[in-house]
């Protein structure tokens, strides 16, 4: 069982910068995958970047160069860079995480990001 807290969200002017943080409460160099996802307001949720156990990284189209997913597996959290911030990122991001084994998925409660044009 893996628990995920993020923090770092908030109020910013377009242009402007973020960084979340996810904090698991165990190791997470082993798993498969973590990812950040977003959901605005009356969209589906839609997967941001991708960490592929610190070997690769993916990004969704919208957010290609302005947006970089690290990890840190010492202090066994991810983060997620948001610079060049647009009125559009505003959404609740979700931390997400992939197990080895079986796939299994884990979520955060999710933090809020506004972005005021």
């Amino acid at each position: 069982q893996v628990q995920l807290v993020e923090s770092g969200g908030g109020f910013v002017q377009a242009g402007g910068s973020l960084r979340l943080s996810c904090a698991a409460s165990g190791s997470i160099s082993s798993l498969k995958a973590m990812n950040w996802y977003r959901q605005a307001p009356g969209k589906q949720r839609e997967l941001v970047a991708t960490d592929l156990r610190g070997s690769s990284t993916h990004y969704a189209d919208s957010v290609k160069g302005r947006f970089t997913i690290s990890r840190d597996n010492a202090k066994n959290t991810v983060y997620l860079q948001m610079n060049s911030l647009k009125p559009e990122d505003t959404a609740v991001y979700y931390c997400n995480a992939v197990s080895d084994i079986w796939s299994t998925n884990y979520w955060g409660q999710g933090t809020q990001v506004t972005v005021s044009s």
